[in-house]
């Protein structure tokens, strides 16, 4: 186990290297930043602490749940910072962090658990994502519905059916189980299917045990499903005081509810970019585009992106310290 931390390890180096080297702002600009941010960018570093402390509880209820030996919150703090890391430096963003949390929960819980609960965390992270841009749309109906342009009602009307897509999507995938359904979609894919169905056949049992424990959560253990999606929302919302933190080195003039809009949609934006490594450029060009449809200064939205990089950076550096340091010697 310890050669594959190795390997997620110089995979968070090598990505995070080159972010450095191709970071589109002179040492001059950056420098500039981080005087006008003042005191704001340290509390916007700091705010994540509970963010993920937050996100560790939600995935803990997960992998918990009907487990005799429970695992300890600190030690899935610890893979939540860590997975969150390695998603941010790899492409397609799931293609990091998830598999390392299946190998480190592994040997604590058993490979067909770990499974299903990483699966089931990453599906509740995604769809706190929809239920936050649902309530988004309303939010801005509320603000701003009585100065809504036609070309403005088109847009979000397609983002309106865009998540209650995604969240029927979901609710289906909780119902009957996503593994068997994703590789059977995968498994018609020209080069790649008849790879996706060799592997299916020989795991069809750990598969379908994988499933079957999706399917379960939602059908037989609603309060704990309930209760880590409302955490991740939690999350979400308070996630939004980072660009207000941002802000007020800027401006006082922007409400919180205005940073939750500039977040919801901005990070709509990334999203639709998800094969971007830290979404370099998607998201400064997601806030820029919001602020401009709130009608505030679109240099606002390109700096705060820019600023935030520094605190992406920040914890990406401590979840990869942390994927070496309080390792168990043995499983």
């Amino acid at each position: 186990m310890s050669r594959f931390r190795n390997i997620f390890l110089w995979i968070g180096v090598v990505a995070v290297a080159v972010m450095l080297l191709t970071f589109d702002m002179s040492w001059k600009e950056l420098c500039h930043h981080v005087r006008q941010s003042g005191v704001w960018l340290p509390a916007a570093i700091l705010l994540w602490l509970p963010i993920y402390i937050i996100n560790a509880r939600a995935w803990q209820l997960i992998v918990n749940d009907g487990e005799t030996r429970p695992v300890g919150f600190w030690r899935i703090f610890k893979y939540t910072i860590s997975g969150y890391a390695l998603n941010s430096v790899t492409p397609v963003g799931l293609l990091g962090g998830e598999p390392y949390r299946i190998m480190e929960l592994s040997p604590l819980v058993g490979r067909a658990k770990a499974a299903s609960s990483v699966i089931l965390y990453a599906m509740m992270h995604i769809f706190s994502h929809f239920c936050f841009w649902l309530f988004s749309v309303g939010l801005f109906l509320c603000r701003y519905g009585h100065a809504l342009s036609w070309p403005l009602a088109a847009v979000l009307g397609l983002i309106l059916l865009f998540c209650l897509v995604g969240v029927y999507v979901f609710l289906v995938s909780y119902r009957h189980g996503l593994v068997l359904r994703l590789l059977s979609f995968l498994g018609r894919w020209p080069l790649v299917g008849a790879y996706v169905r060799r592997q299916a056949d020989r795991h069809a049992e750990g598969i379908r045990e994988v499933d079957e424990q999706i399917a379960a959560l939602h059908a037989q253990r609603r309060t704990t499903f309930y209760c880590s999606l409302s955490l991740e929302f939690v999350a979400r919302m308070l996630g939004c005081l980072e660009l207000q933190f941002i802000l007020f080195a800027l401006t006082r003039e922007v409400s919180y509810w205005d940073c939750v809009l500039m977040q919801a949609f901005a990070s709509l934006f990334a999203n639709l970019f998800f094969f971007i490594p830290m979404q370099m450029g998607t998201k400064e060009g997601g806030l820029a585009l919001v602020t401009e449809c709130l009608h505030i200064s679109g240099a606002y939205g390109v700096l705060t992106g820019l600023v935030t990089r520094l605190r992406e950076l920040f914890w990406i550096a401590v979840g990869l310290l942390l994927i070496r340091i309080g390792n168990k010697s043995k499983a």
